[in-house]
């Protein structure tokens, strides 16, 4: 009872946190509005040209098996709504390499709270939220709809449920690249990597077979915008239904698996620069 009490309350503490920060990260973008504003419509930008998408499906009258072009136009929904959710966090994965150069991420290690939920979560962009959630929540309800889908608690809730299973399974499947920079300084091109896989969610899984069994267990990104769209439909088997709940854990579990082991390698070279420097203060050049 107590262990459970314990679990409850830290998930508390830091759903305050997160509260904190993104109250911290909104009053720190509306300082500068334009700055703000801007940052809405280049995401409104990037959005009208995936809604490019929607209008060539829509023309052509396209029919994939039982994907009509409304329930495309679900599953495009799903991509954009959680597409604003990822951008959220997103500059804190590409921030971690100047936090490395800079010696900042030797404050987080320090910190009482774990420095993984610190170092991704410090700066949230509202900016690239809104839009998309707003777009991808329209979208999610036109094609619900004109697709006839059920409309009950028990479809409602399966769908929200797959959402935050693909929301939390984005965080640790793409935070796993950006880790890279701990080992390596060559960087430039991951953010590139992890954009053009993160492009593979933009429709439904229309792939080959062997296409869309590594998409869905090697690299699970179908997992995240195909399965609640899936599960409305009904086309969502059991089995694939658990690998939907198993999937964001054990991917949190590598991901801080491999974030521990990044973590001891760089306090292991911090150490070994101030032993350096240390000796060759004290007049002694190392061999």
């Amino acid at each position: 009872m107590k262990k459970k009490t314990g679990i409850l309350n830290t998930f508390i503490r830091y759903g305050k946190l997160l509260f904190v920060f993104l109250k911290m990260s909104l009053m720190a973008q509306l300082e500068y509005r334009i700055n703000f504003a801007a940052g809405v419509l280049v995401e409104t930008g990037w959005l009208l040209i995936k809604l490019l998408y929607v209008a060539v499906v829509y023309r052509a009258g396209i029919k994939i098996g039982v994907l009509t072009p409304d329930h495309i136009l679900l599953f495009i929904g799903v991509y954009i709504l959680l597409t604003g959710v990822y951008m959220l966090y997103y500059p804190n994965f590409t921030s971690l390499t100047t936090m490395i150069r800079d010696g900042k991420l030797d404050m987080y290690l320090v910190k009482p709270v774990a420095a993984q939920f610190l170092v991704t979560m410090q700066r949230l962009d509202l900016s690239l939220l809104v839009p998309d959630a707003a777009a991808g929540i329209v979208m999610i309800g036109i094609g619900w709809h004109r697709a006839g889908l059920p409309v009950t608690v028990g479809s409602i809730a399966g769908f929200v449920f797959f959402l935050i299973c693909g929301a939390l399974l984005t965080y640790s499947l793409f935070l796993l690249p950006h880790l890279l920079v701990f080992w390596t300084t060559a960087t430039n091109g991951i953010a590139d990597l992890t954009a053009a896989v993160w492009d593979f969610n933009n429709m439904p899984q229309l792939y080959g077979k062997w296409m869309q069994r590594i998409g869905t267990f090697l690299l699970p990104v179908f997992v995240i915008t195909n399965f609640p769209g899936l599960f409305l439909m009904g086309e969502l088997s059991a089995p694939m239904a658990v690998w939907g709940v198993a999937a964001p854990i054990v991917f949190f579990l590598i991901a801080r698996a491999v974030w521990n082991q990044a973590v001891r390698r760089c306090a292991s070279c911090a150490m070994t620069s101030s032993s350096l420097v240390g000796i060759t203060r004290a007049g002694r050049v190392p061999s």
